[in-house]
């Protein structure tokens, strides 16, 4: 009986050994995010120069719906520090304190950035029900063209995150964000032009409104999912009912125990879990078998598999 190591990288590359202590562990890795440094920096320059236009505007203008955009450009802004943050340190090596290195910052991030969003929302809500009940005259032609030019930047923003918003939460956060103060910035152009025709003030809090719902909506779905990932749960596109019956099917396998499927990083994921194999060890091609499966099927590249010839054992291992 003896133990195996497998590992499988980005490029398909693996290798294994034996130690003789009874059990054999097979381990499975890929990369990280990529690298979107670059994007994260014209982003954030791009953004903070039009959330100081538009604040200025809209309160020279007279505009809720500006003023509430810019407050969630603002936010946005933060939230895209935050994301940048975290990829940056998910890059640093492993140390003796933080063996599995700094890719769980990603996770903190995104629940961060979802939580800076709700607490955004809330102050625009606050303000836009003030306005309700004291309409201000505004001046639509400036609300216009100050919003146009949020629409070309938030679209040119979010196409730059465009390619990883379904591998990595992080990046889809910001994409999100990004996509939704394009939409947002419409709205407040189609506001402006029915104030202008119609003279309506109520239409101005009506789209500050509309905007929060929007923004809330889509920040929801992104706080789910961070708590998830922050709880340690099966990320989300991982069925575990399926790695479980994939490993319990496999010939040989008398019982999978002690299985456990958490998320690294916003873009890894980790699995452990004991084989009950009572006909025996299958050596080291059996263990990097399973990790490269685990990897291009599952999607998860860290796995680590050991592997019990007894019952005993492996009651004794839970």
């Amino acid at each position: 009986m003896g133990a195996g190591h497998s590992h499988g990288s980005g490029h398909g590359h693996c290798h294994g050994h034996s130690d003789g202590h009874g059990h054999g562990h097979g381990h499975g890795h890929d990369h990280g995010p990529a690298d979107y440094g670059r994007a994260f920096a014209i982003g954030i320059v791009l953004n903070t120069a039009f959330v100081v236009v538009e604040a200025v505007y809209g309160f020279l203008s007279g505009s809720m719906a500006l003023v509430a955009d810019a407050g969630h450009n603002l936010s946005d802004v933060l939230s895209l520090i935050l994301a940048w943050g975290a990829a940056t340190l998910a890059k640093k090596p492993p140390s003796n304190r933080f063996t599995f290195g700094y890719k769980s910052s990603t996770i903190l991030a995104a629940l961060a950035n979802a939580m800076l969003l709700l607490a955004a929302l809330g102050v625009i809500l606050w303000e836009t029900l003030h306005r309700f009940a004291d309409p201000q005259p505004i001046e639509p032609g400036t609300v216009m063209i100050v919003a146009g030019i949020g629409i070309v930047i938030n679209t040119a923003t979010a196409l730059l995150f465009m390619s990883g918003r379904k591998s990595d939460i992080n990046i889809r956060g910001a994409f999100l964000h990004m996509a939704a103060d394009a939409l947002v910035s419409l709205g407040v152009v189609i506001a402006g032009a029915l104030i202008w025709y119609t003279g309506a003030l109520w239409i101005d809090p009506v789209t500050s409104l509309l905007i929060v719902a929007l923004i809330a909506w889509g920040t929801l779905g992104l706080l789910k999912d961070s708590i998830r990932m922050s709880l340690l749960g099966v990320p989300a596109g991982i069925d575990e009912g399926a790695v479980r019956g994939y490993l319990g099917g496999i010939d040989g396998v008398a019982r999978v125990q002690d299985l456990h499927i958490w998320p690294m990083s916003t873009t890894e994921t980790a699995l452990t879990a004991h084989l009950v194999m009572p006909g025996g060890h299958p050596g080291d091609g059996f263990l990097m078998e399973v990790a490269e499966e685990l990897k291009h099927h599952h999607r998860i590249g860290h796995a680590t598999i050991q592997v019990e010839t007894s019952d005993d054992c492996a009651q004794a291992c839970v």
